[in-house]
């Protein structure tokens, strides 16, 4: 004869960590109320739940509605480890669209978010650069965090964190630096981001070139770049195994090379020879990127070109480019429009005649 046998274990397609979603409307009311609990299982599955629901930008913008965000807000301060990681990456979710970067701006969340970079949970202060990472991408972003003074401390972190994290930080002054290089000057970024030119990853080297290039856009940072002796370092960049981080060097000389200082230095530490070198290996090789895409790297023969145009302003450079200038004009004849425009300046500066 059959037996009834209940079974102890739980209905497929349960997460146990994850609160239950009421339906339609009364889902982010119930999640809203949830978060505000003093039941710490309770707030955490919220939060969990949360991860998942607001992948979704009409999701986000009905969060706001409830009031989610002061919710949040008192989150980040909370107790528990897990809780303030968890509302961090909440947060860093509804920056991934518009309306989750305006809002963040808008409650004024850029410095509760920032005090857990100094947070004892790893994956909290994690969430809290990747979330401050992405509100920068927009201008009233960063302008927001350059209001909130956290270039300094950004700065600092790159001394202490680890690696993960600082790539996240060079990320995160490069949109801010667009904004407003002063506080990074201030903060002696400049010092900061040569000692990172020798790291051992080449996704640090190359963000650190690239961060002295948009920190050397303004006198003052070109000034600092050559008192520092960035100049022979990023000479030595050109000659690197990574693609990027060779882009991304010359990129840096070509910057620092507006000055007249600039140009003497880099010619004193062989920067036109190793552009000369660099460009002739470039048209050897396989690889062909005659064209820059809007936000992506800078391809290594256009920044090379741009780089040996300011050096050949100076006579001594501009002596020792003449025997590239049929290099540059088989560019100027075969390369992409861009490259066509840069390459065809370079042979007018080098060939120029008093």
């Amino acid at each position: 004869m059959a037996t009834t046998r209940i079974t102890t274990a739980l209905p497929p397609n349960i997460d146990i960590t994850k609160a239950d979603l009421a339906y339609g409307e009364h889902m982010l009311p119930k999640l809203n109320r949830q978060l505000q609990d003093e039941a710490l299982i309770t707030r955490q599955r919220a939060l969990n739940a949360l991860c998942d629901v607001l992948h979704n930008p009409e999701h986000v913008s009905a969060a706001l509605k409830v009031g989610m965000a002061n919710s949040l807000k008192r989150l980040l301060c909370d107790a528990d480890g897990t809780v303030r990681w968890k509302a961090t990456e909440v947060l860093f979710i509804c920056s991934n669209h518009a309306i989750g970067r305006d809002s963040i701006l808008q409650f004024e969340l850029i410095e509760p978010i920032s005090a857990l970079f100094d947070d004892t949970h790893d994956d909290a202060r994690l969430m809290s650069h990747r979330a401050v990472e992405s509100v920068s991408h927009t201008v009233n972003g960063a302008q927001g965090i350059v209001n909130a003074n956290l270039i300094g401390k950004l700065v600092e972190k790159l001394k202490t964190e680890t690696d993960e994290i600082k790539e996240i930080v060079l990320d995160t002054l490069h949109y801010c630096m667009k904004v407003d290089s002063e506080q990074a000057l201030g903060a002696g970024a400049i010092d900061v981001f040569t000692t990172m030119l020798h790291h051992g990853t080449w996704e640090i080297r190359g963000k650190a070139a690239r961060d002295i290039m948009d920190i050397t856009f303004p006198l003052e940072g070109k000034q600092a770049a050559v008192k520092v002796k960035c100049i022979p370092v990023l000479v030595t960049l050109l000659a690197d195994r990574n693609f990027q981080v060779r882009a991304q060097a010359a990129g840096a000389l070509m910057s620092i090379a507006i000055t007249t200082e600039g140009k003497k230095e880099s010619i004193k530490e062989g920067a036109v020879e190793a552009l000369m070198k660099l460009l002739a290996e470039d048209e050897m090789s396989d690889v062909r990127l005659n064209v820059i895409k809007v936000n992506s790297l800078a391809n290594v023969r256009l920044m090379t070109v741009k780089a040996i145009t300011m050096l050949a302003e100076d006579p001594e450079g501009r002596q020792k480019l003449t025997e590239i200038v049929p290099i540059l004009e088989e560019i100027t004849n075969t390369g992409g429009p861009m490259m066509k425009k840069v390459a065809s300046t370079a042979v007018k500066v080098i060939t120029w005649k008093p």
